[in-house]
């Protein structure tokens, strides 16, 4: 009896710590993939899984064959009575200068060693690497003179130095990307726009930025122009809101009746549509497609502006408010449209209220919008040349009649088309700037279809009265 006690008080010894052993895990273990650079002082976040918990947590940065310590964390050591359910754990570490002045700019390494908190004691080991910046950016601005139109557009030339990755244009809260100046070694460039609604005194800057968060800025000089844009009233009643309802949700998902189902696809769906338009700077190519003067469409009939405000009204109560963002041109139904010039086919599809809708990218941002067509005649990926027929008016979208809805943006931003169909104004804000002239015959031709645009924007106005 004695004997087989002993034998099973063995048999437990021996067991008790072989399970402890066996069941013991090692450290599952993440640094957060966002911190790419670490400069004066980086925040590095960890985050460690085990169910038994750690006993110990090293945080080292390696440079040049040699390691810095960065953090330790230390729990009392377990090895019998093992926690079974450790929660996570989180551990932040700042790194950087101020912490390690040996680091240098340069390639560098963060490593994270854990060993579990049980029998087994395992040690988990990850790496990560790192870029170190510690010289911080700088920007100089040009020394031009900038006038901005309230609802244009403008270019900056400037040369960011020291440690940055990213430079561009700061118009109160929107970025403008830049691109490097072509002929120009070290400098960039940033087409931006100044939206139609900001107040005038929003502030504009260059800017260099990099990824440790340290940001340069300049100004420059510039001085804003008010505009005034237009204010209208549309009755519903005088629309054909059910035709126009029915052609944009054609499978009745939008509930309501037809003056609700047009405010949702007027209000709702135009910014998820104008997000679309957004999203499509991504696509520019990062180089000039387009020459001189943009083709003013000039033998339209201009029914409405860049910016205009428009009130919708139903039984004489106000709806909706919108504001339009470009042109409407009208002519004769299921006319040719040109393209106003050389550049990318970027969308060739339906586009919600914007109806079957062309988008061409001219580079550097620079993109033309022509919406409510009847027909497509090029497709996306086409290379296209100015004032080549790229399709035909139609009544598409949220259109009440056969027109074209034509509209430009500046990296994602629409502006007024106005600037970019007058040669001088293309010269001087443009195409000086980049030691570049305007074509003869660029400048010849959109001079002379002046006239015809006045004309047309006359006899538009005599028909509203």
């Amino acid at each position: 009896m004695k004997a087989t006690l002993a034998i099973l008080v063995l048999v437990l010894l021996i067991a008790a710590p072989t399970a402890l052993y066996l069941t013991s895990t090692g450290t599952t273990i993440a640094i957060d993939p966002s911190v790419k650079v670490i400069g004066d002082r980086t925040p590095v976040r960890v985050k460690l899984e085990n169910p038994h918990g750690e006993r110990s947590v090293v945080i080292t940065v390696e440079q040049d064959g040699k390691s810095y310590p960065a953090s330790a964390v230390t729990s009392p050591s377990r090895f019998i009575r093992i926690e079974r359910h450790a929660p996570p754990l989180a551990v932040t570490v700042n790194t950087g200068r101020q912490s390690i002045p040996a680091l240098h700019d340069g390639k560098a390494r963060i490593v994270v060693s854990a060993v579990s908190n049980d029998l087994r004691a395992e040690t988990a080991t990850t790496t990560m690497d790192v870029d170190v910046l510690t010289a911080p950016p700088r920007v100089v601005a040009d020394g031009a003179q900038h006038y901005i139109n309230q609802g244009g557009s403008e270019m900056v030339v400037f040369t960011p130095s020291g440690s940055w990755t990213e430079a561009g244009v700061k118009v109160g809260d929107q970025t403008f990307r830049s691109f490097p100046l072509p002929g120009h070694p070290g400098q960039y460039f940033s087409l931006f726009a100044f939206s139609w609604q900001l107040p005038l005194d929003t502030p504009i800057s260059v800017y260099a930025s990099n990824p440790t968060g340290a940001v340069a800025k300049a100004g420059f000089w510039y001085k804003v122009f008010p505009k005034k844009f237009r204010a209208s009233a549309i009755e519903l009643e005088k629309m054909g809101k059910e035709r126009i309802v029915d052609q944009i949700d054609t499978q009745h998902k939008i509930p309501g009746d037809y003056v609700q189902r047009f405010v949702y696809i007027n209000s709702e769906m135009r910014k998820v549509n104008n997000k679309t338009l957004y999203d499509l700077r991504l696509q520019t190519e990062p180089k000039f497609l387009w020459t001189g003067a943009f083709l003013p469409m000039v033998d339209s009939t201009v029914e409405s502006r860049f910016a205009d405000d428009r009130t919708y009204t139903w039984q004489g109560k106000k709806v909706d408010q919108q504001t339009h963002l470009g042109f409407d041109l009208a002519k004769l139904a299921h006319s040719p449209v040109p393209a106003a010039n050389d550049g990318k086919v970027i969308w060739a599809e339906d586009l919600g209220i914007y109806g079957n809708c062309i988008v061409i990218d001219h580079g550097f941002g620079l993109q033309t919008i022509y919406g409510h067509l009847s027909e497509f005649l090029v497709k996306k990926g086409d290379m296209v040349k100015k004032a080549q027929v790229i399709g035909r008016t139609g009544s598409t979208g949220l259109a009440g009649g056969d027109h074209l809805h034509f509209s430009m943006q500046v990296d994602g931003v629409q502006v007024n088309a106005v600037e970019w169909w007058d040669p001088h104004w293309v010269r001087d804000r443009i195409l000086s700037k980049m030691d570049a002239t305007l074509p003869e015959e660029d400048a010849a031709a959109v001079q002379a279809a002046k006239p015809s645009r006045e004309a047309a924007a006359k006899k538009a106005r005599k028909r509203k009265r």
